[in-house]
């Protein structure tokens, strides 16, 4: 067997992180972005281990990936498109797929498993988190929820950042995970998941 039918053959059984990290890293030079997906990998497992922990590093490639063809497809007409079909063709399972798909609510394509509607919450929140981060002395340190409600609240900071899917987002999670959820809840999770991971990505 040749070396590419056996990395289809190991993308079928199922892409492991280092993969998924290996594949978004040569699709992305972006430093910043590479940051972003690396964040959003992380608020993803901190919900796999309370959700699905069986899966988690399923859930963490979904993170990895979700944005992977941005820089080389960055129109709505092709992203997340081109890449997930690139997924496809190496045989990603069906599941990171679609949570991919249903990260760009343009897509169309519904948020129906609690991957897809993580995924879509986490997104843009990571990213806002990170903004917060790089306005403060110490990085995300000592970051708490309320500096980060504070600032969404101020239209125009990070003003790309799309506050009505973070509230979506927020929504369509909490009718899975249930009591105890809420915006402080959720914001704490995400930033405490990007907090363990500060040193390696410079936060």
């Amino acid at each position: 067997m040749c070396l590419r039918d056996q990395s289809r053959l190991n993308y079928t059984l199922g892409m492991d992180v280092a993969e998924a990290r290996a594949l978004m890293e040569a699709w992305t030079e972006s430093a910043s972005l590479r940051v972003h997906m690396e964040t959003v990998a992380a608020s993803m497992r901190a919900y796999a281990i309370r959700l699905d922990p069986a899966e988690e590093d399923r859930w963490v490639v979904a993170g990895l990936l979700h944005d992977f063809d941005y820089e080389k497809h960055p129109s709505a007409e092709e992203h997340p498109f081109v890449g997930v079909k690139h997924l496809e063709s190496i045989g990603v399972d069906e599941e990171i797929r679609t949570a991919i798909l249903g990260h760009a609510a343009y897509s169309g394509v519904p948020r129906v498993s609690a991957m897809a509607r993580t995924l879509f919450a986490v997104d843009e929140l990571s990213g806002f988190i990170v903004a917060c981060a790089k306005v403060r002395p110490d990085g995300i340190a000592s970051l708490a929820p309320k500096s980060v409600k504070k600032k969404l609240k101020d239209k125009a900071f990070a003003a790309a950042v799309s506050r009505e899917d973070i509230r979506v987002g927020m929504r369509e999670l909490g009718e899975i995970v249930g009591d105890g959820f809420d915006d402080t809840s959720h914001i704490q999770t995400c930033i405490d998941a990007i907090r363990g991971e500060r040193e390696r990505l410079g936060l």
